[in-house]
Protein backbone atom coordinates (compact mmCIF):
# COMPACT_ATOMS: atom_id res chain seq x y z
CA UNK A 1 0.00 0.00 0.00
CA UNK A 2 1.19 3.35 -0.82
CA UNK A 3 2.17 5.58 1.90
CA UNK A 4 -0.38 9.35 1.03
CA UNK A 5 0.61 12.14 3.30
CA UNK A 6 -1.26 15.41 3.24
CA UNK A 7 0.32 18.52 3.57
CA UNK A 8 -2.24 21.28 4.52
CA UNK A 9 -1.72 25.27 5.01
CA UNK A 10 -3.06 28.21 3.78
CA UNK A 11 0.49 28.78 1.63
CA UNK A 12 -0.10 32.71 0.94
CA UNK A 13 2.05 32.84 -0.66
CA UNK A 14 4.41 29.41 -0.68
CA UNK A 15 7.74 30.06 0.54
CA UNK A 16 11.40 28.36 0.64
CA UNK A 17 10.47 26.78 4.20
CA UNK A 18 7.11 25.06 2.30
CA UNK A 19 9.30 23.81 -0.14
CA UNK A 20 11.73 22.24 2.12
CA UNK A 21 9.49 20.44 3.58
CA UNK A 22 7.37 19.68 0.95
CA UNK A 23 10.54 18.63 -1.33
CA UNK A 24 11.80 16.18 2.05
CA UNK A 25 8.39 14.74 2.89
CA UNK A 26 8.17 13.98 -0.84
CA UNK A 27 11.27 11.89 -0.40
CA UNK A 28 9.90 9.87 2.60
CA UNK A 29 6.01 9.55 1.45
CA UNK A 30 5.21 7.73 -1.62
CA UNK A 31 3.00 10.70 -2.37
CA UNK A 32 2.32 13.71 -1.23
CA UNK A 33 -0.76 16.46 -1.63
CA UNK A 34 -0.07 19.99 -1.17
CA UNK A 35 -3.89 21.16 0.40
CA UNK A 36 -4.41 24.51 0.24
CA UNK A 37 -6.65 25.61 2.60
CA UNK A 38 -8.84 29.09 2.82
CA UNK A 39 -8.05 30.00 6.60
CA UNK A 40 -11.13 32.08 7.42
CA UNK A 41 -9.23 33.77 10.20
CA UNK A 42 -6.65 35.43 7.52
CA UNK A 43 -7.18 38.03 5.00
CA UNK A 44 -5.28 36.18 1.67
CA UNK A 45 -3.37 38.49 -0.81
CA UNK A 46 -3.70 35.35 -3.46
CA UNK A 47 -6.82 33.67 -4.53
CA UNK A 48 -7.09 30.05 -3.64
CA UNK A 49 -6.70 29.72 -7.32
CA UNK A 50 -3.32 31.52 -7.46
CA UNK A 51 -1.73 29.94 -4.36
CA UNK A 52 -2.67 26.50 -5.96
CA UNK A 53 -1.27 27.67 -9.41
CA UNK A 54 2.24 29.35 -7.83
CA UNK A 55 2.30 25.91 -5.74
CA UNK A 56 1.67 23.90 -9.33
CA UNK A 57 4.94 26.07 -10.90
CA UNK A 58 6.96 25.61 -7.79
CA UNK A 59 6.62 21.99 -7.64
CA UNK A 60 6.51 20.92 -11.08
CA UNK A 61 9.78 19.24 -10.41
CA UNK A 62 8.79 16.41 -7.65
CA UNK A 63 7.41 13.62 -9.67
CA UNK A 64 5.35 12.21 -6.47
CA UNK A 65 3.80 15.58 -5.67
CA UNK A 66 0.32 16.97 -6.32
CA UNK A 67 -1.75 19.90 -5.63
CA UNK A 68 -5.05 20.75 -4.85
CA UNK A 69 -7.20 22.82 -2.92
CA UNK A 70 -10.32 22.00 0.13
CA UNK A 71 -12.73 24.05 2.27
CA UNK A 72 -13.56 22.36 5.21
CA UNK A 73 -11.99 19.98 7.73
CA UNK A 74 -8.54 18.76 6.83
CA UNK A 75 -9.38 15.07 8.36
CA UNK A 76 -12.33 14.90 6.33
CA UNK A 77 -10.07 15.98 3.58
CA UNK A 78 -7.63 13.66 4.52
CA UNK A 79 -9.97 10.36 4.85
CA UNK A 80 -11.56 11.44 1.24
CA UNK A 81 -8.64 11.15 -0.16
CA UNK A 82 -7.31 7.60 1.70
CA UNK A 83 -3.99 9.40 3.17
CA UNK A 84 -2.32 7.88 6.32
CA UNK A 85 -0.29 10.47 7.48
CA UNK A 86 -0.65 14.80 7.92
CA UNK A 87 2.61 16.13 6.96
CA UNK A 88 3.72 19.29 9.08
CA UNK A 89 6.31 21.54 9.02
CA UNK A 90 7.65 22.79 12.22
CA UNK A 91 9.89 26.10 12.72
CA UNK A 92 10.27 26.57 16.43
CA UNK A 93 8.79 25.73 19.94
CA UNK A 94 5.93 28.16 19.50
CA UNK A 95 4.61 26.15 15.94
CA UNK A 96 4.96 23.26 18.47
CA UNK A 97 2.55 24.53 20.72
CA UNK A 98 -0.14 25.56 17.91
CA UNK A 99 0.28 22.07 15.71
CA UNK A 100 -0.07 20.29 19.57
CA UNK A 101 -3.62 21.91 19.68
CA UNK A 102 -4.65 21.38 15.94
CA UNK A 103 -3.23 17.63 16.08
CA UNK A 104 -4.95 16.94 19.17
CA UNK A 105 -8.26 17.84 18.02
CA UNK A 106 -7.65 16.01 14.75
CA UNK A 107 -6.45 12.81 16.65
CA UNK A 108 -10.16 13.12 18.43
CA UNK A 109 -11.45 13.75 14.97
CA UNK A 110 -9.98 10.73 13.15
CA UNK A 111 -7.68 8.75 15.15
CA UNK A 112 -6.32 6.65 12.12
CA UNK A 113 -4.67 9.41 10.62
CA UNK A 114 -1.10 10.29 12.17
CA UNK A 115 0.70 13.04 12.32
CA UNK A 116 3.77 13.64 11.25
CA UNK A 117 6.19 16.71 11.76
CA UNK A 118 8.92 17.41 10.05
CA UNK A 119 11.64 20.85 11.55
CA UNK A 120 12.22 22.95 9.07
CA UNK A 121 15.69 23.55 7.84
CA UNK A 122 17.38 26.04 10.27
CA UNK A 123 17.73 28.10 7.36
CA UNK A 124 14.09 28.88 6.66
CA UNK A 125 13.01 28.85 10.54
CA UNK A 126 12.31 32.17 10.66
CA UNK A 127 10.40 32.41 7.47
CA UNK A 128 6.71 32.98 7.61
CA UNK A 129 4.06 33.45 4.60
CA UNK A 130 3.42 36.68 6.60
CA UNK A 131 6.67 37.79 6.72
CA UNK A 132 7.22 37.46 3.23
CA UNK A 133 4.10 39.57 2.47
CA UNK A 134 5.45 42.29 4.75
CA UNK A 135 8.53 42.68 2.99
CA UNK A 136 7.35 42.46 -0.60
CA UNK A 137 4.74 45.18 -0.21
CA UNK A 138 7.84 47.40 0.46
CA UNK A 139 9.66 46.41 -2.14
CA UNK A 140 12.26 44.44 -0.58
CA UNK A 141 14.18 41.64 -2.08
CA UNK A 142 12.48 38.67 -1.34
CA UNK A 143 14.55 35.88 -4.13
CA UNK A 144 16.18 34.10 -1.14
CA UNK A 145 12.91 33.15 0.81
CA UNK A 146 10.10 32.00 -2.11
CA UNK A 147 10.64 30.65 -5.67
CA UNK A 148 10.65 33.37 -8.88
CA UNK A 149 7.71 32.42 -9.48
CA UNK A 150 6.55 33.55 -6.33
CA UNK A 151 8.67 36.58 -6.23
CA UNK A 152 7.05 37.78 -9.81
CA UNK A 153 3.50 37.02 -8.41
CA UNK A 154 4.27 39.30 -4.84
CA UNK A 155 5.51 42.18 -7.03
CA UNK A 156 2.53 42.37 -9.91
CA UNK A 157 0.31 41.94 -6.76
CA UNK A 158 1.70 44.97 -4.81
CA UNK A 159 2.31 46.67 -8.06
CA UNK A 160 -1.22 46.96 -8.35
CA UNK A 161 -1.93 48.05 -5.29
Amino acid sequence: MARLAICPGSFDPVTNGHLDIIHRGAKVFDEVIVAVFNNQSKQPLFSVEERVHLLQLATADMDNVTIDSCSGLLMDYAQSKNAQVVLRGLRAVTDFEYELQITSMNRKLNEEIETFFMMTNNQYSFLSSSMVKEIAKYRANVSDLVPAVVEEALIKKYQQS
